[in-house]
C-alpha cells in the first residue's frame, strides 16, 4: 500500500524537483508555483509548499512572498565549499580503503567502472553521472564508511549542478582513465597515490567552474566569477 502521508507526499516532491534542478531540466531564473507543480504530481499544494521550503534552505529555490518562486542561480561560492568538503571527506576514504583493500575491491570498481565506459559509449549523461556516483559511493563502502559518502552527497548540489552543465563525452573519457588510476592505486595498497589521482580527480573543480562561468554567465548569480582560487586551488 502506498504511503501518502504530507509528508511522505513533500519528500517525493523534494526529490523530483531536486533530481530536475540538478539535471537542468528546470534552469536557474525559471519560474515554478505551487499550483502547477501539485497538479503534476497530483497532490494538494501543502505538500508542494514544504516541498519549496526545503528546496530554499538546500538553495535551490527563491521564495519572494507575494511574488514567483524561482530556481536559485548557481552560486560559485557554493561550489568552492561544496568541492572542499567533498575532497575532505574523500581523501580519508582512498586513504582508509587504500591502507587496508577489502578482498572484493578490484572486482568491484572494475565492475563499475565498465558500465561507466558503457553509458559513455551510448552517450548517456545521466546513467555515466549515476555511475560516477556509485564509483565513489562503493570507495566509502568498501572502506566501511559508507555513511561518510551521504554526508558528501548532501552537500554537493550546488557542485552537482555545474558538472551536469558540462558533462560530455570528453569529460566523461577523462573521469573515467581517472577512476581507473585511483582504483589501481587502492587494489596496490599505495595509500601515498591514491590520495594524489583522487586530488587530482576532484581538484578540476576550479577550472571546470571557471569555464562553466564564462559559458553559462546567466546561470550563476552575480560577481561568480570575481572570487580567486585558493593557494591549493588550480586556476584556470
Amino acid at each position: 500500500m502506498l504511503d501518502l502521508t504530507p509528508d511522505t507526499m513533500a519528500l517525493r516532491v523534494v526529490t523530483a524537483l531536486r533530481d530536475e534542478i540538478v539535471t537542468m531540466v528546470l534552469r536557474p531564473g525559471d519560474v515554478i508555483s505551487e499550483s502547477d507543480i501539485a497538479a503534476r504530481h497530483g497532490v494538494s499544494r501543502q505538500p508542494v509548499r514544504e516541498a519549496f521550503i526545503r528546496l530554499a534552505q538546500q538553495g535551490l529555490l527563491l521564495i519572494r512572498p507575494k511574488r514567483a518562486t524561482v530556481i536559485k542561480k548557481i552560486s560559485a561560492d557554493g561550489v568552492r565549499q561544496s568541492r572542499f568538503i567533498r575532497e575532505s571527506i574523500e581523501v580519508e576514504i582512498v586513504r582508509r580503503l587504500a591502507g587496508n583493500p577489502h578482498e572484493d575491491t578490484a572486482a568491484v570498481l572494475d565492475e563499475v567502472i565498465a558500465r561507466q565506459q558503457a553509458s559513455s559509449d551510448a552517450g548517456d549523461s545521466r546513467g555515466f553521472h549515476l555511475l560516477d556516483e556509485e564509483m565513489h559511493r562503493q570507495m566509502a563502502r568498501l572502506a566501511g564508511v559508507e555513511y561518510a559518502w551521504q554526508l558528501v552527497a548532501d552537500h554537493k548540489i550546488q557542485l552537482d549542478r555545474v558538472r551536469f552543465l558540462t558533462l560530455g563525452r570528453t569529460s566523461s573519457e577523462r573521469a573515467i582513465g581517472e577512476h581507473k588510476l585511483i582504483a589501481a592505486a587502492v587494489v596496490a595498497g599505495d595509500v601515498v597515490r591514491a590520495e594524489q589521482h583522487i586530488r587530482s580527480h576532484l581538484g578540476r573543480a576550479e577550472a571546470l567552474l571557471t569555464q562553466t562561468i564564462s559559458d553559462f554567465p546567466n546561470f550563476f548569480e552575480p560577481n561568480a566569477g570575481s572570487a580567486i582560487a585558493g593557494p591549493d586551488e588550480p586556476s584556470a
